[in-house]
């Protein structure tokens, strides 16, 4: 078999790090990239023998793109710290890479769990991500405060969920809203973009229909409802901030 690198970014990750590592045990080698955890995070990783690399947090990105610059497998399966690789998806990941296709790597599904049930729409199922890769075949973008893998030539498909537990509750899904909309409007700022408040509600209430009933949120029952208002929140809050940062230049 090939050897590969269960590659995790961390930082205060103790609520699920250890399952998360757990489901990477079919990997040969762990690795650790932390940007200066104050709990448990590096006790969970010594326990499952992974390498620890601490690398100050500048952003998804470039965190990522250090990551790259320390893998030494031909292979890396990554995932965050609040994701576990379920059974379906390690096994047929083992066998994948037993003989592998001439791709830079391999999309696979994720499935989130919100409120009360695995959202199975709201435009967040299947959710395909990149995360199986060869090192040399990847490329690392996107727009602050996700970073966006992608293949530099072709791509497979490898079948089974990464399950993702993002939020204990509201009040962290609050604080994350609160520090993602501040990030993204800075970068969009940043990339010339302008906004205003007309703009935010539009923007708000475009993503409320879009996640709602274009995306059948409405099947994933009161946590639908939910996820489809965060939305309006989320984007309403990133326009709004956006236009705050041009008044703030003004003065």
């Amino acid at each position: 078999m090939n050897r590969i690198t269960g590659l995790v970014l961390t930082y205060n990750g103790e609520r699920l790090l250890d399952e998360a590592l757990t489901s990477l045990s079919f990997c040969s080698e762990l690795l650790i990239i932390d940007s200066g955890s104050s709990d448990s995070t590096l006790e969970i990783a010594k326990k499952h023998n992974a390498r620890i690399v601490h690398n100050d947090w500048s952003g998804a990105i470039e965190q990522h793109r250090f990551a790259v610059t320390q893998i030494t497998t031909p292979w890396v399966v990554t995932i965050d710290q609040d994701e576990i690789v379920s059974p379906e998806l390690a096994k047929n990941i083992i066998k994948e890479l037993d003989n592998p296709a001439d791709v830079d790597g391999f999309y696979c599904a994720r499935k989130s769990w919100y409120f009360n049930r695995f959202i199975l729409h709201s435009g967040w199922y299947p959710d395909k991500l990149f995360r199986i890769y060869r090192p040399e075949g990847i490329t690392i973008g996107g727009i602050r405060p996700h970073e966006e893998l992608r293949p530099k030539t072709k791509a497979g498909n490898i079948a089974g969920d990464i399950i993702h537990y993002p939020y204990e509750n509201f009040n962290q899904h609050l604080e994350k809203i609160n520090y993602y909309t501040q990030d993204a409007a800075e970068d969009l700022y940043s990339r010339g973009k302008r906004g205003s408040l007309a703009g935010a509600v539009g923007h708000g209430i475009g993503k409320f229909f879009k996640q709602y009933l274009l995306k059948m949120g409405f099947l994933d029952g009161r946590a639908g409802f939910i996820i489809a208002v965060h939305g309006f929140f989320y984007t309403f809050q990133k326009y709004i901030r956006l236009t705050e940062l041009e008044l703030k230049d003004k003065k």
